[in-house]
């Protein structure tokens, strides 16, 4: 005990460090399983992947990737099997920081979609890789 007691500093340092360490994975909302922007291009354009935007339509409007089709997650457990009828087709599910997308994942998967992975990141990671947006 006399240990903590005397290097309470280091020992402060270090957690600090650690939460240092580990908060940009946090706070990006990436995950093991989650995507990169160029993994999800390249699944678009090789496998004829599906991106479903799970924001609200004005976080939408704001800007999404190309031909994605925009399902909120309050929605989606309703609306998926009529959004997207091919479950064997790969689902890529998106939203502002990879938070929300990664619930998503979870409720697709339950309905039956098990290539449904989420961007990492989300729409943030895709801008800063410079990928196009469109504007509704």
């Amino acid at each position: 005990m006399s240990f903590f007691i005397d290097n309470w500093l280091l020992i402060t340092i270090a957690i600090v460090s650690a939460a240092m360490l580990l908060w940009p994975t946090v706070s990006k909302g990436a995950y093991a399983g989650g995507l990169n922007p160029n993994e999800v291009v390249l699944l678009m354009n090789r496998e004829k992947a599906v991106v479903i935007d799970v924001c609200e339509p004005n976080e939408y409007a704001a800007g999404h990737i190309k031909n994605a089709k925009n399902l909120p997650v309050s929605r989606l457990e309703a609306e998926l099997t009529q959004t997207v009828k091919n479950k064997g087709l790969p689902l890529v599910l998106v939203c502002a920081t990879g938070v929300r997308s990664n619930r998503a994942v979870a409720i697709a998967q339950k309905l039956g979609y098990e290539k449904a992975q989420s961007l990492s990141g989300g729409m943030g990671a895709w801008r800063e890789t410079g990928l196009p947006i469109e504007k509704a």
